[in-house]
């Protein structure tokens, strides 16, 4: 249980309580003594397990800033097996969306090539959102597509698994697609969506959590 620190009017309160209750039960002021180090000692052993934690028990390598920022669900086989995508999404609301690391597109021999945000009827690349009103938002569905993937041998279309606002799209991606084979969990993410607290909550019943995604995969 955590233990709060006392303050030295607290101790010296503490002190006399015990020192009160050991003279109720006829005890010698050496006895008082003995009392009082034995109360100390246990307070500065709690203390220091509070401050120094056993090393064994931390984990071997810190948390990176996604595990402790976001919460991450994931859509695999999103409209078509082996299309899996990841929505880590923020305590504000925001869900940034990108694939899986067991996106088909991987499994192609030298991985992603390029990225093209211009699908649909629009260049997603093109849309610029400004402002605390987010002016220019498009409102997609969670089936809407939001760019192409390449590699040597083929294209996959990425869509946006949440349905939302688009605020943003990862435009680095164009330049340097390899960013999606090197960290697509992080600077490779392809989009960030916002989606309306109702909305929300109907598209996280159809999400797997990260332990789930992870037995799901080690089953198939």
């Amino acid at each position: 249980m955590l233990q709060v620190p006392m303050t030295d009017e607290s101790a010296q309160a503490s002190s006399m309580c015990t020192d009160s209750a050991a003279a109720q039960n006829g005890g010698s002021p050496t006895e008082l003594k003995e009392v009082r180090e034995v109360s100390g000692e246990d307070e500065n052993k709690e203390l220091r397990e509070l401050l120094l934690p056993d090393v064994r028990n931390l984990p071997l390598a810190p948390p990176s800033a996604v595990e402790v920022n976001f919460v991450a669900y994931f859509a695999p086989d999103f409209m078509k097996p082996g299309h899996d995508h990841y929505v880590y999404r923020h305590p504000n609301g925001l869900c940034v969306v990108g694939l899986a690391p067991t996106h088909v597109a991987f499994r192609d021999e030298g991985g992603v090539t390029g990225v093209d945000f211009n699908v649909g009827k629009s260049d997603r690349s093109a849309i610029k959102v400004t402002g605390k009103r987010k002016k220019n938002a498009q409102h997609f569905e969670s089936n809407t597509m939001l760019c192409k993937v390449c590699t040597k041998s083929d294209s996959y279309v990425v869509r946006c698994c949440v349905k939302g606002s688009l605020l943003e799209v990862n435009e680095r991606l164009i330049k340097q697609p390899n960013l999606l084979n090197s960290s697509a969990d992080r600077e490779g993410y392809i989009a960030i969506i916002m989606p309306r607290p109702a909305d929300w909550l109907k598209v996280k019943a159809t999400l797997l959590g990260l332990e789930e995604y992870k037995r799901l995969k080690e089953q198939g």
